[in-house]
């Protein structure tokens, strides 16, 4: 590929959204500053190394990896057809962020395919999310280290599930997850670290949950998700299977070294006759139940 031009690089840097171009070989010749924004890798971090070496470990929403064979831009640069794609690019923290991505050719002065160009924005409702965080932080109702809901919030969310279910016959499902393995962490690589997986974690399961769900921080290291609308068990076990996937496909990286959480679930969906405890207990009970069979796991009932 001929030399970047720097006139328009200054324009591909001031854009927002992330840029980076590649060559043939997808090694990484340029990478904007919203590419560092969003990524959190900065540019020298990147430059020369192959996207194929998963420097953003693009995944779909059930976790698969796409960077190995099913690269938006390595077909691209065989056809040399756009795409567009809903992905989850990794977090140089190591949490999953859902990005929207869009791929183009770049060709020579003879027509050849010499390169490419990746687009990707941030699907987060970013600002939407940080104005409800202030207005939760000030009733203190979040969690200070992982920006989700506290257990204080949980309670009162999971109150209003079942009043709206009493009146208004919507059902919802609860969920709880627990890191596993998470004492191990801290014991191996210290609490410091132990706080990092939990933002991760934390930062990922947002990512993954819809807009009205709700999402806290349970206590410890278990979360609790509140899903309405769904329209049975096996509709509630795609989701958090999806969830399951995502977490186990994310990594958190420690002096060159990557560490990979996985998550259990127990959940189940709010009965007639049932109660916040009832329901909890429940729940529990399921949970308990995948970390018996092994962890990583869901277990619905």
């Amino acid at each position: 590929m001929e030399r970047l031009q720097p006139s328009w690089l200054k324009v591909l840097d001031a854009v927002a959204d992330g840029i980076y171009v590649t060559d043939r070989e997808r090694r990484i010749l340029f990478w904007n500053k919203g590419a560092e924004r969003i990524s959190g890798f900065r540019r020298d971090e990147v430059l020369g190394k192959s996207c194929a070496d998963n420097v953003l470990a693009h995944a779909t929403d059930a976790g698969v990896c796409l960077c190995e064979t099913q690269c938006p831009l390595a077909k691209t640069m065989i056809d040399g057809c756009d795409r567009e794609a809903e992905v989850n690019l990794r977090h140089k923290d190591g949490h999953r962020v859902p990005v929207s991505v869009r791929t183009s050719a770049i060709y020579d002065d003879e027509g050849g395919i010499v390169g490419a160009v990746e687009t990707f924005v941030d699907r987060t409702e970013v600002l939407s999310a940080l104005k409800k965080v202030d207005r939760l932080t000030e009733q203190s109702l979040v969690d200070p280290l992982t920006g989700v809901g506290n257990r204080r919030f949980g309670d009162r969310e999971l109150e209003t599930r079942f009043d709206e279910m009493r009146r208004y016959g919507w059902g919802f499902a609860m969920v709880l997850c627990d890191i596993d393995h998470f004492k191990w962490i801290n014991d191996e690589y210290g609490h410091a670290l132990g706080d990092k997986v939990l933002q991760m974690v934390a930062k990922t399961l947002k990512g993954a949950v819809r807009g009205f769900d709700f999402l806290g921080r349970w206590g410890g290291e278990e979360f609790l998700i509140l899903l309405p609308n769904l329209p049975g068990e096996e509709a509630l076990k795609a989701v958090l299977e999806r969830q399951r996937a995502l977490m186990e496909s994310s990594t958190f990286v420690k002096d060159g070294h990557p560490i990979r959480v996985t998550l259990s679930f127990g959940a189940s969906i709010a009965r007639e006759n049932d109660t916040p405890e009832t329901l909890y207990r429940r729940v529990d009970r399921l949970l308990y139940k995948s970390k018996q069979s092994g962890r990583n796991m869901v277990t619905v009932g």
